[in-house]
């Protein structure tokens, strides 16, 4: 074979093996040349002339190989320093470009090998048209091997059925391209699948055309397929795992997916069993996987029973632990992922025999639909958690499909809560004054500070926007420290700025985990030293819920609180445990009336019946027995002169609401004090 070496060719006992791999054959003669990758420099090669002639070789070396001893280096050797390799021949013939030297030994013909070899082959010329194949493609193929010689090669092994590798295999023929490798999947005569390997490599140009062999891959691709299979479903339910859902599911969101056909359209049934967990931990894991083996046996036949009037059957999938997806494509729209949904409930909430056992369980789900484009996998499974995530807080056993606005809402959550922290650093937050007026002088006897965040993207928001957040995370702490401080000091500037005035009280609303997360009691004392405000015109607020039955640490600071003359007032009292033999033990000394109870007095004529006449003889009841313990009454959302003229009848001391102000600045609040008294809408904008 021609190496570009002076060693002779392969030893014939390496050829007499009785098998001989793959490799080998590829690297016979031709394989250098088909292993060649990048421009090289052109060899040629004399004709091949008789035995005992003289041969004037053209074959060229690289400059600077060694000459032979005794001789100038040159870079053309001669003729007989070499012996180009035997080409595989299709009529079995073996040319000679010179006499055999009587040392050596007679040049091995590959007639044989390419004969007995059990890898496919087949010779094929410039044109594509097979001049010799042996009888391993015959079998491989099915063919008689008589028929194969004159066959188009392309033909046999099916390479002009994609452009890509048509041009690649034209470009080898035209001896522009180094090698071609490629599978196919042929059919078998006897009707069967076939996968193949094919390899086209050149032959030496003394000999022309190409090798092409061929490999027998099915049992491969079998085990492949069958590694796959395992690979991409769950063990338990046999249903298609979380990798084979989301990569059916990012195929069915390419573009060219919908572009040409179909609604252009994708539904999600997002299913999470309900009480899963509870069947895992009292029956063990056992019965936990035959009931969601079960469960998908009834998902797949929901899903099957969709496609007989739908084009095409959802897919179901099972995502982890009791979380189950059916994927529509191609949906109509929201009616029918309805339909889909309440068929999945239905089905699953009738109960499952396992095992002797009898178990109901339920289910809940979230829809998602939408138009493909524009969506990313990544999108609809966030759409589709969110929307699950409401179904269970709306009750379970129940299906709940995207609504955009309320997601809005919870993305706005989200940033509100992680940038409250870094809000309060900035000095984002504001405090505004809401007057408590005296019922029977009108006068403003007090303010309650209410906090106000001004954030740079959604703007001002009032404290149901992010109190709660504020408590979930533990910035309350801070932040009502904040609020504390900045309310006393307002409070002692407008005692300063007004000395003639009886001064007016604060009121500061406190969270119950400023409580348990912080010592109250320490910031108290400490803002009312370093603002100089006393303590009788502090007055901090506390929700009803975490006042009554307060015990241990809570009620230990409400006592150390009010033992230092701060004023304890319980906030929206009414709406929560009302529990008033408990109320004469607490060390607090102001009752505000939630607004509920004061909406009901709506007509001015007495005469007339009120809208709510209960609303009225409970808070009368309240005000008379509040009294008795040494209370005073202050009624919120005072909104008209009528509710005022019957809470002034009632008793109620002071009143507070937009009759006689909305929250203002610091500013407008000195304005009120200096009037006489407080008439309806004086403190409004």
């Amino acid at each position: 074979m021609v190496s570009g070496t002076s060693e002779g060719p392969t030893p014939a006992t390496e050829l007499n093996r009785p098998v001989v791999m793959e490799s080998e054959i590829l690297a016979s003669p031709g394989a250098e040349f088909a292993g060649r990758v990048g421009p090289v420099e052109p060899v040629e090669f004399a004709a091949p002339v008789k035995s005992g002639e003289p041969v004037e070789s053209a074959e060229r070396f690289e400059p600077g190989e060694p000459a032979e001893p005794g001789e100038p280096a040159d870079p053309v050797r001669p003729a007989d320093s070499v012996r180009p390799a035997d080409p595989v021949r299709p009529d079995g013939l073996v040319e000679s470009v010179d006499s055999p030297s009587p040392r050596a030994p007679a040049p091995p013909s590959y007639r044989s090998v390419f004969t007995a070899a059990p890898l496919a082959m087949a010779v094929v010329d410039r044109e594509g048209t097979v001049t010799g194949a042996n009888a391993a493609l015959a079998d491989l193929l099915g063919r008689d091997q008589d028929t194969l010689t004159g066959a188009v090669a392309a033909d046999l092994v099916d390479l002009a059925s994609d452009a890509r590798t048509w041009h690649a295999y034209r470009e080898l023929l035209r001896g522009r391209r180094a090698r071609l490798r490629c599978t196919r999947r042929l059919k078998h005569p006897e009707g069967r699948a076939l996968w193949v390997r094919v390899t086209v490599a050149p032959l030496p140009p003394y000999d022309g055309g190409v090798l092409v062999s061929v490999a027998d891959i099915s049992d491969h691709r079998a085990l492949q397929a069958r590694l796959r299979h395992l690979r991409m479903h769950d063990p338990v339910t046999r249903l298609p795992n979380r990798t084979l859902f989301f990569e059916r599911l990012t195929t069915a969101l390419e573009a060219e997916s919908y572009a040409e056909s179909g609604t252009g359209r994708i539904g999600l049934c997002y299913l999470d069993l309900d009480g899963f967990k509870a069947v895992n931990d009292t029956l063990g894991h056992r019965v936990g996987d035959q009931l969601l083996a079960a469960v998908a046996e009834r998902l797949t036949r929901c899903a099957q029973d969709a496609g007989r009037t739908r084009a095409g059957i959802p897919l179901v999938a099972r995502l982890g632990g009791d979380e189950f997806a059916l994927l529509v494509e191609d949906s109509t729209g929201t009616e029918q992922l309805a339909d889909l949904a309440e068929s999945l409930l239905d089905a699953i909430q009738e109960p499952f025999d396992l095992s002797g056992r009898r178990l109901k369980v339920s289910a809940s789900i979230g829809v998602v639909e939408r138009h493909a484009a524009g969506t990313t996998p990544t999108a609809l499974m966030q759409a589709a958690d969110t929307t699950l995530y409401w179904a269970k807080a709306d009750g379970k056993a129940r299906w709940t499909l995207f609504d955009p606005e309320r997601n809005a809402s919870r993305v706005t959550r989200q940033a509100l809560a992680s940038s409250l922290r870094p809000a309060i650093d900035r000095g984002e937050f504001a405090l505004e004054y809401q007057p408590l007026v005296g019922m029977d002088d009108d006068r403003v006897h007090g303010v309650e500070a209410l906090i106000r965040w001004h954030h740079p993207r959604f703007g001002t928001l009032t404290p149901n926007r992010f109190i709660s957040l504020a408590e979930e995370d533990g910035s309350i702490v801070p932040l009502g420290r904040w609020v504390l401080r900045t309310a006393c000091r307002q409070a002692r500037a407008w005692q300063t700025q007004h000395p003639d005035e009886p001064p007016i009280f604060v009121s500061v609303n406190v969270a119950v985990r400023q409580v348990w997360d912080s010592d109250l009691v320490a910031d108290v004392a400490d803002t009312l030293e370093e603002t100089g405000l006393p303590p009788h015109l502090l007055q901090l607020e506390l929700t009803e819920s975490a006042v009554m039955g307060s015990s241990g640490r809570p009620l230990q600071v409400l006592e150390a609180l009010s033992d230092m003359g701060v004023r304890i007032a319980i906030d929206d009292f009414g709406t929560g445990y009302s529990n008033l033999a408990y109320l004469s033990r607490l060390p607090v000394s102001v009752l505000k009336l939630d607004g509920s109870f004061v909406r009901g007095f709506q007509i001015e004529d007495r005469a007339a019946k009120a809208t709510s006449p209960a609303d009225e003889v409970i808070v009368e009841a309240m005000v008379q027995l509040a009294h008795q313990l040494g209370l005073t009454v202050t009624a919120e959302c005072v909104e008209t002169s009528a509710q005022a003229t019957r809470l002034r009848r009632i008793g109620c001391d002071t009143g507070q609401g937009w009759l006689y102000s909305r929250p203002v600045p610091p500013d407008r609040i000195s304005e009120l004090l200096g009037t006489p008294g407080v008439q309806a809408g004086v403190g409004n904008p």
